[in-house]
């Protein structure tokens, strides 16, 4: 009995067509070009301009002379010490905020949760601008003190001060805490927090045993992002005057537009992009744990 002829393997079944090839690749490559010509060729420029003293050539004196400098040790700590603070306060003042927003009724709780997403928007200069209205030397509060004591000047003067920047940054910073919470409260299984009510649980017990383990997870994404972002910040620096206060991305345009030190700044700016970008793998660790 004879068997039919095999059909051969590289042959096409009858009827069917072979699946186009992925073009994918090729429509990824005009923006890992354009990627590519706008931020790696000028950082590449900045990393290799760090290793170019005035002196010419090409060698380590750049990174000897600034890490050795006492201005930037001290604008180092003042980045990483005030990047902690503001990060500690926007996650205590962002989650009180997130629980009364999603757990307090009250009239307008909505519309507060649109404006936070609203004010994400918003320039980091336009809330210090606000602030140094209130609390400026000429603001609205020296100014209500100085008609009501007739004194000649008012006792709000620290926003020239790392507490200044403090307060702006943690007024400004605190909605990128709120809008993971806010998201994580959604989430939240409310049968859990009835359950508890009606055993007795009191409200901070509620908060302590079942809605912070929840929280947890987007308080870490927020936190990482806000220590992000304030490791960077430079226009709230700038514009609320501290002159004391120099940062690592104040400390490079001091370098490059008034001492003219190129070498320098761009030192300081590739030790900036270092711990910028350590943070961000961080933040991206937590997110993805998160589910952000």
């Amino acid at each position: 009995m004879s068997r039919p002829p095999r059909t051969p393997l590289a042959a096409p079944a009858a009827g069917r067509t072979r699946p186009p090839r992925d073009s994918r690749p090729l429509w990824a490559l005009p923006p890992v070009a354009l990627l590519a010509v706008l931020f790696l060729y000028p950082l590449a420029l900045v990393v290799r301009q760090s290793f170019r003293p005035d002196s010419g050539g090409t060698s380590l004196e750049p990174y000897a002379d600034v890490l050795a400098s006492t201005a930037f040790r001290e604008a180092l700590w003042t980045t990483v010490w005030l990047a902690l603070a503001a990060t500690a306060g926007c996650l205590v003042l962002g989650f009180l905020l997130a629980l009364v927003i999603a757990f307090v009724p009250f009239p307008g709780a909505k519309a507060v949760a649109r404006f936070i997403d609203v004010f994400l928007s918003f320039p980091s200069f336009l809330v210090t601008l606000a602030l140094l209205f209130v609390y400026g030397s000429a603001g609205l509060a020296n100014g209500m003190w100085t008609s009501v004591t007739g004194t000649a000047e008012g006792p709000f003067a620290f926003l020239t001060t790392p507490w200044g920047v403090l307060l702006a940054e943690v007024t400004y910073f605190t909605p990128f805490v709120v809008r993971p919470l806010l998201a994580a409260f959604a989430q939240l299984d409310t049968a859990q927090l009835e359950a508890a009510g009606s055993l007795g649980a009191r409200a901070p017990r509620i908060v302590r045993r079942i809605i912070l383990p929840e929280a947890l997870p987007a308080l870490a994404a927020g936190g990482s992002l806000v220590l992000v972002l304030c490791l960077n910040e430079f226009g709230i620096v700038l514009f609320t005057g501290a002159k004391g206060v120099t940062t690592l991305p104040t400390l490079v345009y001091g370098k490059a537009i008034l001492e003219s030190d190129y070498p320098g700044a761009c030192v300081v700016a590739v030790v900036n992009v270092v711990l910028s970008v350590g943070l961000y793998g961080l933040y991206r660790v937590v997110s993805r744990r998160a589910g952000a």
